[in-house]
């Protein structure tokens, strides 16, 4: 029996509405996942959508990111989708780029923004 997918979301601040609507466009696919998110994200998220399966996880700049590092790393992470705000300074920019890498280096698939994001649910819904 194969385990469900693990989807890792999360969103820079004023990307996190963004990533709200997203999954409610998305609620169907992302249902048959399981998802984890960091802390703001992950209560947007269920705000949204209520039905879905989604861990908490710590707020980004409070370990989040690190966290779903960890989850990439140990294999429990299938898709990163990541909501990135090129526009607004990242205090805890070496942690985003630490998580990329993590990315890249395990060859998950990445989303940095919606087009890309739709384009991976679109692939994992066939």
């Amino acid at each position: 029996m194969s385990r469900r997918k693990c989807i890792a979301l999360i969103a820079h601040d004023e990307k996190k509405d963004d990533m709200a609507d997203f999954a409610q466009r998305n609620e169907k696919v992302l249902a048959q996942a399981k998802i984890v998110a960091t802390g703001t994200t992950g209560g947007k998220v269920l705000e949204a959508c209520p039905g879905l399966d989604v861990t908490r996880l710590k707020s980004g700049p409070l370990g989040g990111d690190q966290q779903i590092g960890a989850l990439i790393a140990t294999g429990e992470v299938d898709v990163l989708i990541f909501f990135v705000d090129p526009l607004t300074p990242m205090p805890h920019d070496v942690d985003v780029k630490a998580l990329m890498r993590l990315a890249i280096v395990y060859d998950i698939p990445m989303a940095l923004n919606r087009a890309t994001a739709e384009h991976l649910l679109d692939f994992a819904a066939d």
